[in-house]
């Protein structure tokens, strides 16, 4: 399951509309969530629009929180984000085994084995997630709640037992504007390095939010087979002590349960 999770806390205002980039996203499987930082300097209300809009049109949620509540939201959305996916896919089946998505049209006993399979992929399956952090000028008096919100995902996601992988990335990537984003770390599960990410971001004004979403689209595309494959996400995987990948289930997730 792909993801990408905006931090940002002001209006775009350089390039293609984040709206169109965020429907590009949900086109291509990725789902955008995105989180709005008030506080300090409030996000005015055609901000606040375009959160929830990006949010809507890339499948996902939107939250506007402080600095002090950055952290739990970061780690909720990633979850929740995961266990909707998760529910529309078993809605699927169910419509196709049962004619409804409804779980209340099942028997109870395999109403609640359906329940505990929808909790078990929840932690089990694969996951992605990439992390684009605003580093405009205005997001400066809010970077440390930033870098303790990546600190407190990384231990969620390593608490799970199924395969979790991080990429993050900033926006704009250089003053000149020729580069809207920096990869500053690639799909990884070894997060130790993190803190070094931080002295790397130099605050700017642009906030060129459309063009570093399509740039974090390219990457999960031009990474796809990569993340999973290549010899140093199996090492860390190893030295993690080897994670599950989402367990098959013959001709659906479901086959085993509905009969």
């Amino acid at each position: 399951m792909k993801q990408i999770i905006l931090i940002t806390d002001g209006c775009s205002n350089v390039g293609i509309s984040p709206v169109a980039a965020a429907a590009q996203a949900k086109e291509e499987g990725i789902v955008v969530n995105v989180i709005g930082i008030v506080g300090g300097g409030l996000t005015d209300e055609y901000g606040i629009a375009e959160i929830q809009d990006i949010a809507g049109a890339g499948g996902g949620m939107s939250r506007l929180v402080t600095p002090d509540q950055l952290s739990r939201t970061v780690q909720m959305m990633t979850r929740q984000t995961v266990m909707q996916t998760i529910q529309q896919a078993v809605g699927q089946e169910l419509r196709g085994i049962i004619g409804t998505s409804r779980l209340e049209a099942l028997p109870p006993e395999q109403r609640s084995e359906v329940v505990r399979v929808i909790d078990e992929l929840s932690e089990t399956s694969e996951l992605q997630v990439a992390l684009l952090i605003d580093a405009s000028a205005s997001m400066k008096p809010k970077l440390q709640a930033v870098k303790e919100a990546l600190y407190d995902l990384q231990l969620s996601l390593q608490a799970r037992a199924g395969k979790s992988r991080m990429a993050v990335f900033h926006f704009p990537g250089n003053v000149s504007g020729d580069e809207p984003v920096k990869l500053d770390l690639g799909w990884t599960s070894d997060l130790a390095n993190l803190g070094r990410l931080f002295y790397k971001l130099n605050m700017r004004g642009a906030t060129p939010t459309g063009p570093a979403l399509i740039r974090v689209v390219q990457y999960y595309r031009e990474s796809a087979g990569i993340a999973g494959n290549d010899d140093s996400a199996h090492r860390q995987e190893e030295a993690a002590g080897g994670r599950n990948t989402m367990p098959a289930h013959g001709d659906g997730m479901l086959s085993d349960y509905i009969v």
